[in-house]
């Protein structure tokens, strides 16, 4: 999900809306449902976790371009895919859009505002725009509320 220059869910929308002739599998380290539902949004085949074995990695490329959607072992489609009330999952993430998801994680990931403008071709206000929401769909206040945050649910690695 975290490439340099470029917010991976951006990359994979824009090749889906290009119908550029390839399915991409993506790779995360994050196993939360709102993960793994954005990144099949954007258009990916596939999602594996970096914590797979090799066999697993095949596994996904042989099912993807076979035609098939892969999730690793770990996620449980179940739990993935439910709807209506017994989908409340209560996650707060759950309540964030498929943009303000991926202001989110460029945010607590370190990148300014300033980065996230030009990784996601908006304007540095869209920006602060989309940051005022998602905080306030979080509750959260500050910058080191959504990194706090962030640590909690295991999203990103703590220093």
């Amino acid at each position: 999900l975290h490439m340099p220059g470029r917010h991976a869910l951006e990359v994979v929308r824009q090749a889906r809306e290009a119908h550029v002739p390839t399915k991409l599998v993506m790779t995360s380290r994050r196993d939360d449902r709102k993960t793994v539902l954005e990144c099949l949004r954007a258009g990916a085949r596939g999602v594996i976790l970096k914590t797979g074995t090799e066999s697993e990695m095949r596994d996904a490329l042989v099912k993807v371009y076979q035609g098939a959607v892969y999730l690793a072992p770990d996620l449980d489609p179940t739990v993935l895919f439910l709807r209506g009330p017994r989908a409340a999952t209560g996650d707060p993430l759950e309540k964030l859009s498929a943009r303000e998801y991926q202001v989110f994680s460029m945010l607590v990931e370190g990148l300014r505002a300033k980065e996230v403008a030009a990784r996601l071709e908006l304007s540095p206000k869209t920006v602060d725009t989309y940051r005022a929401s998602l905080m306030k769909k979080l509750d959260i206040h500050d910058l080191a509320g959504l990194v706090k945050f962030a640590v909690n649910k295991n999203l990103v690695r703590a220093v």
